[in-house]
């Protein structure tokens, strides 16, 4: 019987420079979704806790104090730690850093990046973690291209037009089940996805887990995207 993670990490230091003006004032995970009056990371925090889990470490870089004064102030459904990064540790240290508020060391844990905005079963995927032994999986989307395809044949006439379709290729999601083992081997300072990833790759230790059909998932790097967001959850809505 596998363990399901009741504690997760929310990366949310990052500046979002792609987003401005919406960011002068406000770290990336503080920016709202349209119509919702609710920054990204509280979308997050709820999601998290609807998934089970009651204890989230928040780190925070970029305006730290401005998150945090949200976090104080918000009815959150969890129990939310923040630390600050006082210099940059890169992904994997700063993980780490995180990792160590963490109240069940020896338990597995969720980790997601801080700006992006998703709905999934996070109960599948850490069954799908326990089940092919991973010491870390990643969720894998699929995400649409922002251009128009175009269709041929074989001699060369176009045939179709697709507006915006998925992507051929999978990309790391941003959201991550690891187990209580993985933490000790997390770089102190720079990048996992260059380090600790490669080497579970080789060892079979990491696992990839595809979205499941319909889930939903949209990374809000610009305006654009938060316009997509928004007409999204009114069709959702609707």
């Amino acid at each position: 019987m596998h363990t399901t993670p009741t504690q997760a990490v929310v990366l949310a230091g990052g500046q979002g420079s792609r987003l401005r003006p919406y960011t002068d004032d406000r770290p990336k995970p503080m920016v709202e979704i349209p119509g919702t009056g609710t920054p990204i990371i509280g979308h997050q925090l709820s999601w998290l806790a609807a998934e089970g889990v009651t204890d989230a470490v928040v780190s925070c870089g970029h305006l730290a104090e401005v998150l945090q004064e949200w976090l104080e102030g918000a009815e959150l459904p969890l129990k939310v730690t923040t630390v600050v990064e006082t210099e940059p540790l890169g992904r994997g240290g700063g993980l780490k850093y995180a990792a160590a508020r963490l109240p069940a060391p020896d338990q597995p844990w969720y980790a997601t990046n801080g700006d992006i905005w998703t709905r999934f079963s996070l109960r599948e995927m850490a069954a799908f973690h326990a089940e092919r032994d991973a010491l870390a999986t990643l969720a894998l989307a699929r995400p649409r291209i922002p251009w128009g395809a175009v269709e041929t044949d074989t001699f060369g006439h176009i045939t179709d037009f697709i507006e915006s379709p998925p992507s051929p290729f999978l990309i790391n999601a941003g959201v991550y089940v690891f187990s209580a083992a993985f933490t000790e081997l997390l770089p102190d300072l720079g990048d996992h996805e260059r380090t600790t990833f490669p080497r579970l790759a080789r060892e079979r230790r990491l696992a990839g887990f595809p979205l499941p059909q319909g889930a939903y998932w949209r990374a809000i790097d610009t305006a654009k995207d938060l316009t997509e967001a928004a007409k999204e959850l009114a069709l959702q809505r609707g």
